[in-house]
């Protein structure tokens, strides 16, 4: 509805010149269905102790479904009229009868759309009177709550220090024989007891003990080679400690523990598994207990109050109610807690809390584990805005054990049309907000965190979640599985189609299938278009991403053009196409393309008539075309672009919307600094900001910035050296991430980073000495560096010091130089790494010539980290 009722406005314009009376039939449409609208948002928001009857679900269900058809076809009225308007702007010369042409093929477009929308009527009076029977209006409203805080719970470590004193006990051995002998240990326990977490925190706790580690997750159906090259891609030499998470069945561990030998050198192996047979096979069982209800409610009440002990007197007794109910899970405990969290400071507490307890399930046993954690599950899911709710329902797309990126996830919900861009918000902007929604309601962990910002750069979503979404997606015919086995929601049309695992009977389901209706299509790793129907089976298709498959080549993308008008995603990433057609005008309503990785070197001139396009992201043997300028709603592009005159600066400084740009160049003159000044000054939305090729100063004509990208929060020029930092980043309040290579430092550079107010992440490089013989640059407190946490350095000789109180909440320390340089300049390296107070985390690397003895150098680092009182961890490389 969020889409189809902006069209139905936009089809009242005059462009589209609709005759009178059927102007009035679009007036009914939209009326009739901001009604269904209003009523579907009552469902929505009903308490949650009343979730709706099955009528009310199949009513529901009706009114989605002739939503997207009205939808598709107003979007296929809409594209041909596009279609005939461009022909006329190209072909104006081409005379009398090209004209009559276009106004007989206009005038039966429109004679269509009038039949179209006749017979949708009548549909609409049918689920209309339905709607009126089953009194669906009836239904109370919920008051709408604000978002919940930020406040987030990463782990569930206070319920189990005891328990992972154990396990990192079995791991690291008693005496000296045990210590070299291989350690397995395996963590047996039900779905949602915190296996993975207990092994995850054993393995933070001891993993620089070891030389090399690996984390990797099996799954119910296991890629082997995929988890074979993950453990490669982070195993290195010598003694070992691995955790395969999630082991399924037997055969998989015999297969992984054939690839770890036993040895001599103390390694250790960490199996968290649901299955009591296969840690009987793999050895060392360690039964994992269900925590006690102290700590349960510690847990409970640190999500919900921040303290671990402060809980109303008058909500005591319901929370402990409400505890027993959860089964002594914490996946469960986590997930409610999260949603009674966002109820703080409001009225009727109790009563809230009372629906709650009522509607959750009443225990975990056995064979009810799965039923009744999906109705706790599901009282979170009931709880949440309809946007938050199918943004959730995708997930259930992608495979068990993924982890999903934030970025590629954000831009096929805009694709979609889950995201509504809001009033001075972009796309992307809004969806990170649903993104970061999902992670403190605990329904999706994150992944890999940014060390600048926080933020999480990819999820994964916890079993019981997605067993939970994966039953509500069939349920509501959301998505269509295809794995190998019988495929899901057969009985309903296939709005949206998950290929994983392709053979020949997948390709038989899929002949009997009815793919006219599908808008989504997926593929993952090595999946064959062979195996799948023509692409023209696909009319109503809008996002297609082809990334992972086989190949894929220029013929695909000719029928892409040709057939699927209604695409709003597609994703050619690291695909064999080498050319795009000039048919890809025909895209009117293409709004995300993706293109690294492939062998196209050039667009064609109608590229530009693209203009819902908001991503674009390319490689650097793509050229731009001239006028790419038009493509005014661009709010994300990643190209690099040759200068050859002006107006490609031109072209880049119209793109207003933009909020996050990378660009580089393949020749850097200084010619080149006024238009990008010019160019940056027009930018003023910018969020994120990458420069490649810029070799030399950024300084001298961008200096004057006066109002330019001031809300930029990241900054990236780390592949080429300029001559210092520049001034106009003095003004950039909000910077939270830089990354810069300067020829040399000085004070003046220090200042000027040290006064940043946000920078929380600095990656800086210094190319050339700076100062002189046994002279240093001295951080102190003159340079505020006040949020600075994550500092990565790199020169030949460590040119600064740190003195007491310098950046006094640095956490991560990274200092890469030569050992050779730094002796022959200083004599010594005591850079008072004991003055740095908030530091957790250094690391050392140094680089070494054949007569150069590093002994000396390592000691000295070792004696300031023992005298920093923070105890910090040190690792050398």
């Amino acid at each position: 509805m969020g889409t189809l009722l902006p069209k139905l406005a936009d089809l009242l314009t005059e462009e589209y010149k609709l005759h009178k009376n059927l102007r009035g039939e679009v007036l009914f449409l939209k009326a009739e269905l901001e009604s269904m609208e209003a009523a579907l948002l009552k469902i929505s928001e009903a308490p949650i102790d009343q979730p709706p009857n099955p009528q009310v679900k199949l009513w529901a269900r009706d009114i989605r479904d002739l939503s997207y058809d009205i939808e598709d076809r107003v979007d296929k009225f809409m594209v041909r009229v596009g279609t005939s308007a461009r022909e006329k702007s190209r072909s104006r010369f081409r005379g009398f009868i090209d004209r009559g042409v276009r106004l007989l093929t206009r005038a039966k477009v429109r004679h269509n759309i009038g039949t179209d929308i006749k017979e949708i009527k009548s549909q609409i009076k049918e689920v209309s009177e339905r709607r009126d029977r089953y009194k669906v209006d009836g239904v109370a409203i919920k008051p709408i709550d604000p978002a919940i805080d930020n406040l987030r719970l990463s782990a569930i470590a206070c319920c189990i220090d005891e328990t992972s004193d154990e396990i990192v006990k079995r791991i690291m051995g008693d005496d000296d024989e045990s210590k070299q002998k291989l350690k397995i240990v395996s963590i047996v326990g039900g779905g949602g007891l915190g296996k993975t977490t207990l092994a995850n925190v054993v393995y933070e706790r001891i993993n620089t003990q070891f030389d090399c580690c690996a984390f990797v997750s099996i799954s119910l159906n296991p890629d082997m080679e995929r988890i074979f090259k993950n453990m490669l891609h982070q195993l290195d030499m010598g003694n070992y400690l691995i955790v395969v998470d999630d082991i399924w069945d037997k055969s998989a561990w015999e297969m992984i523990k054939c690839s770890l030998p036993e040895n001599e050198h103390g390694s250790g192996i960490i199996t968290p598994t649901r299955i009591l047979d296969v840690g009987k096979q793999a050895g060392g069982v360690y039964q994992l207990k269900l925590f006690s209800m102290l700590d349960l409610g510690k847990l409970f009440y640190l999500r919900i109050f921040g303290y671990e002990d402060k809980c109303p007197i008058e909500l005591a007794q319901l929370s402990e109610k409400i505890l027993k109910k959860c089964g002594e899970v914490p996946l469960a405990i986590i997930t409610i807690a999260s949603m009674l969290a966002s109820k703080i400071g409001k009225e009727n507490l109790h009563k809230y809390w009372s629906k709650v307890y009522q509607s959750s399930g009443s225990g975990l046993e056995d064979s009810l584990v799965m039923k009744n954690m999906r109705r706790i599950l599901s009282i979170s899911y009931h709880d949440m805005p309809p946007h938050l709710k199918i943004c959730l329902l995708y997930l259930s797309l992608y495979l068990e054990d993924s982890e999903i990126n934030r970025h590629d996830l954000i831009w096929k919900w805009v694709g979609e049309g889950f995201v509504h861009k809001q009033c001075r918000r972009s796309f992307y902007e809004v969806g990170e907000e649903y993104f970061d929604e999902l992670i403190n309601k605990s329904l999706i962990q994150p992944a890999y965190i940014s060390t600048g910002n926080k933020k999480a750069i990819s999820c994964c979503v916890h079993d019981m979640v997605l067993d939970l979404i994966t039953y509500l997606s069939n349920e509501e015919c959301f998505l269509t599985t295809l794995c190998g086995q019988k495929p899901m929601t057969l009985n309903c049309k296939v709005c949206r189609l998950s290929l994983q695992i392709t053979n020949e009977d997948d390709a038989k389901q899929m002949s009997t299938l009815s793919l006219s209706h599908t808008r989504s299509l997926f593929f993952f790793t090595g999946f064959n278009l062979v195996n799948i129907p023509a692409l023209s089976s696909f009319p109503v298709l809008r996002v297609l991403d082809l990334s992972s498959c086989l190949q894929v080549d220029n013929h695909h993308l000719k029928d892409i053009c040709k057939y699927l008008f209604h695409l709003r995603y597609l994703d050619l990433s690291r695909t064999s196409i080498t050319e795009i057609p000039r048919q890809i005008e025909n895209l009117q309503l293409l709004q995300v393309l993706h293109l690294r990785g492939t062998g196209i070197k050039e667009f064609p001139s109608t590229f530009v008539q693209l203009g819902q396009l908001v991503c674009l992201t390319l490689d650097s043997t793509i050229q731009l075309p001239n006028g790419f300028g038009h493509l005014k709603y661009l709010e994300e592009l990643e190209a690099y672009i040759k200068i050859i005159s002006q107006p490609n600066m031109h072209d880049l400084g119209m793109l207003t919307e933009l909020t996050r740009l990378h660009i580089g160049f393949r020749e850097w003159h200084k010619s080149y600094e006024e238009p990008l000044h010019q160019c940056l000054s027009n930018l003023i939305g910018l969020e994120y900001l990458r420069i490649n090729g810029c070799h030399g100063s950024l300084g001298s004509a961008c200096d004057s910035l006066s109002r330019g990208p001031q809300q930029v929060c990241s900054i990236d020029m780390w592949e080429r050296t300029i001559h210092a930092v520049p001034n106009w980043m003095v003004y950039l309040s909000t910077l939270s991430k830089l990354e810069i290579v300067v020829v040399r430092l000085g004070d003046r550079d220090l200042q000027m980073l040290g006064s940043l107010p946000s920078l929380g992440h600095l990656s800086l490089g210094v190319e050339r000495p700076t100062v002189g013989k046994d002279e240093r640059l001295i951080i102190a407190n003159g340079y505020l560096f006040q949020c600075l946490k994550f500092l990565y350095f790199w020169s030949h000789t460590i040119e600064v010091v740190f003195a007491q109180v310098a950046m006094p909440k640095l956490q991560t320390l990274s200092l890469i130089f030569d050992v050779e340089r730094a002796m022959d300049q200083f004599g010594h390296v005591d850079i008072g790494l004991e003055n740095l107070a908030a530091v957790e985390h250094v690391e050392i690397i140094f680089s070494l010539s054949p007569h150069t003895r590093g002994e000396a150098v390592e000691a000295a680092i070792r004696r300031q980290i023992y005298m920093n009182h923070n105890n910090p961890t040190l690792n050398f490389r």
